[in-house]
C-alpha cells in the first residue's frame, strides 16, 4: 500500500473526504517526526511504539573490494508492534 492508497482507505473508513484524510495523515507524520526528533517515544496503545535507538559505530566490509571500513554511529527509528496488531498479523 502506498500513500495514496492509504489516504483513500482512511477516507473510506472514517467517512472523510480525501483532502481531509490527506491532511490528517500529514499531521500524524509531522507530529510523529517532531516527537521522535526530540528523542521522545510515541506509543499508540494496541498499534505499537515508535522510538529512537542509537546504533553504535561498527566495522563493516565492502562486498566489492573486501576491504574493511568503519560504519559510523547513527540514530535509527525503531517500531515495536503492539499486542492487537501482532494478533491481527
Amino acid at each position: 500500500m502506498n500513500k495514496a492508497e492509504l489516504i483513500t482507505a482512511m477516507a473510506e473508513k472514517a467517512g472523510l473526504t480525501k483532502v481531509a484524510a490527506k491532511a490528517a495523515l500529514e499531521a500524524f507524520v509531522c507530529a510523529t517526526s517532531t516527537t521522535l526528533a526530540k528523542g521522545d517515544k510515541l506509543a499508540l496503545i494496541g498499534f505499537g511504539t515508535f522510538s529512537i535507538v542509537n546504533r553504535p559505530a561498527r566495522k563493516g566490509r565492502n562486498p566489492r573490494t573486501k576491504k574493511e571500513l568503519m560504519i559510523p554511529a547513527k540514530k535509527v527509528v525503531k517500531f515495536k508492534a503492539g499486542a492487537e496488531l501482532s494478533a491481527k498479523v
